[in-house]
């Protein structure tokens, strides 16, 4: 860029960048391969014996800082305290919170098509996810999977973050998004090996946001404990804000996961009708009022922020376990994870791929919108043909963990639950295919 000065030029954060070192004779061929694929390549200055970075704008010696300073930056430890806005939030009454006047299927529909929920495909169509012809399962799921060319092997990824769980308990928050990464890569049957974070946080100097950022990344290592799976690389971002106000504290957590046998996997979707749909991770359908705690039902259909999130992170073990040997063992059809929307939401969102209706025919306990559109973790949702159904309720049982038969998938384009729901899937679809650009641009 012209006209720019050398404070300009060095400072500023340009994206796709990358610096090299390399020593003279290898500078040739790092140019003839860099040329090989169009890319530019630069020299910008070499490595000496000074103990000053000297940079020159052309002939002119515009900076001279000590090396020093540059690699032994001051080290300090702030205190983080916990926000009265928090504790409040967190203290609410959560069984006052009165039942919706809106019917569940209106609910449904008006969820479906939020910015946290409808689908990407309006930002993922505009790049390339044929990935060399490797692309196995393709973006809108839980994770993509991609095929290790030459081996029998695949490598699926996710990315995960939800940012009103981090406010109301940031540690608990940074468990359930490593929880929730590994989750989804479970639901193709894919083994987490390892995660990337980006914390994005507002201005760590005031103790509430400290506590936030150090309360998270607490939580990140107790899941990836507890998980059994490592943060290789990661990345920061603070002192963001919107509207003069703090972001909520936002940690993305990006996870990889491994198939031995990239054949024995799974996608969200329902691909049949006549199949028999099973929720792992629960023996029975209660609404709880904590399982509103945070949710997308909860700051849309109430206007509020409230609660105290949950996980058990033994049952969400066992359940992801359970996942991916029901998919190794050829017993699972499909796997999609409950998340932002709660049941209700996942279910509807397995019949969009291959527009499979569905016919829900279970007990609702305790408060139906808790129980439909609660954020209850450690719930997988699984398809299966009618003579496996068996056979995965005893892996399940062998394994402890609890289960129930949900409904099943129909031909006809309906999204049912018996006693709450009926709505055209059409409808529900093209909600959720159209939320996005459906939104204001200013929102």
């Amino acid at each position: 860029e012209q006209h720019m000065d050398g404070y300009e030029v060095m400072l500023s954060e340009s994206q796709e960048r990358m610096l090299l070192i390399v020593a003279p004779p290898d500078e040739s061929p790092i140019r003839d391969m860099f040329g090989k694929w169009d890319i530019s390549c630069t020299p910008i200055g070499r490595v000496t014996g000074s103990a000053e970075a000297r940079i020159y704008d052309g002939p002119n010696l515009v900076a001279q800082p000590p090396i020093q300073v540059l690699t032994k930056a001051p080290r300090y430890r702030l205190e983080g305290k916990v926000s009265e806005e928090q504790r409040a939030a967190q203290g609410y009454p959560m069984g006052t919170i009165p039942l919706p006047a809106e019917s569940p299927g209106d609910i449904l529909a008006r969820l479906v098509s939020t910015p946290n929920i409808a689908s990407r495909e309006p930002v993922y169509r505009r790049y390339d996810h044929q990935v060399q012809t490797n692309t196995v399962v393709a973006p809108g799921g839980d994770a993509a999977v991609l095929r290790i060319r030459g081996t029998t092997k695949g490598i699926a990824l996710s990315t995960d973050g939800n940012g009103r769980l981090c406010y109301l308990d940031p540690y608990r928050g940074g468990v359930i998004a490593v929880a929730e990464a590994c989750r989804n890569l479970s639901c193709t049957g894919a083994t987490p090996i390892a995660l990337t974070d980006c914390l994005n946080f507002g201005n760590p100097e005031e103790p509430e946001i400290y506590f936030q950022l150090e309360q998270c990344i607490r939580g990140i290592a107790r899941g990836c404990r507890a998980l059994d799976v490592p943060v290789v690389s990661g990345n920061v971002s603070l002192y963001n804000s919107t509207q003069d106000q703090p972001i909520y504290p936002t940690p993305v957590i990006g996870a990889l996961g491994l198939l031995e046998d990239v054949a024995k996997h799974a996608s969200s979707g329902f691909d049949s009708d006549d199949l028999q749909v099973v929720l792992l991770g629960s023996a029975e359908v209660r609404g709880k009022a904590r399982d509103l705690s945070g949710s997308e039902y909860l700051e849309l259909i109430q206007g509020m922020v409230v609660g105290r999130p949950m996980l058990d992170l033994k049952l969400e073990s066992k359940v992801q376990e359970l996942c991916r040997r029901a998919i190794g063992e050829g017993l699972v059809r499909s796997a999609h994870d409950c998340s932002d929307g709660g049941l209700a939401v996942a279910l509807a969102e397995a019949c969009f791929p291959h527009n499979i209706g569905f016919a829900g025919d279970f007990p609702v306990s305790g408060r139906w919108d808790a129980a439909l559109f609660g954020e209850g973790q450690s719930r997988i949702i699984v398809s299966v043909s009618p003579g496996a159904l068996k056979s995965l309720g005893a892996l399940a049982d062998q394994m402890a963990v609890p289960w129930t038969l949900l409904g099943q998938t129909q031909s006809k384009r309906d999204f049912s639950v018996e006693g709450y729901i009926h709505v055209p899937l059409d409808t529900l679809k093209h909600g959720w295919q159209s939320g996005l650009e459906a939104r204001p641009s200013h929102s």
